[in-house]
């Protein structure tokens, strides 16, 4: 897979995760009910909804960090060790920074 395709996946990644993102936090700001019952259940959902939010964040921050290493020329080179990634990480895992000894390691 070349750059540009890589690229143009994380930002259909980055699009995604927006979407997904917005319907997180409209449900976390929605109201909850006064049964405290049904307040304990929501309450529980909106436990998991953080949980989901928090790591779509994180992977945000790992896209934008991948296009970011594209656009000074460091994309598909290991920020750790500084070997080549190989085409295959980077087909399955576009936004890694590492290759896969180093990401073995950590």
């Amino acid at each position: 897979m070349s750059h540009h395709a890589q690229k143009r996946a994380l930002f259909k990644r980055l699009r995604e995760l927006g979407l997904r993102l917005d319907g997180i936090e409209d449900a976390l700001e929605a109201p909850h009910s006064k049964d405290w019952e049904e307040m304990a259940v929501e309450r529980e959902g909106d436990e998991v909804l953080e949980g989901l939010g928090v790591s779509g964040q994180a992977e945000v921050a790992r896209i934008r960090a991948a296009l970011q290493r594209m656009a000074d020329g460091s994309y598909g080179t290991c920020v750790r060790c500084g070997e080549t990634i190989s085409q295959d990480r980077l087909a399955v895992l576009p936004e890694t920074p590492l290759c896969r000894t180093c990401a073995t390691a950590a």
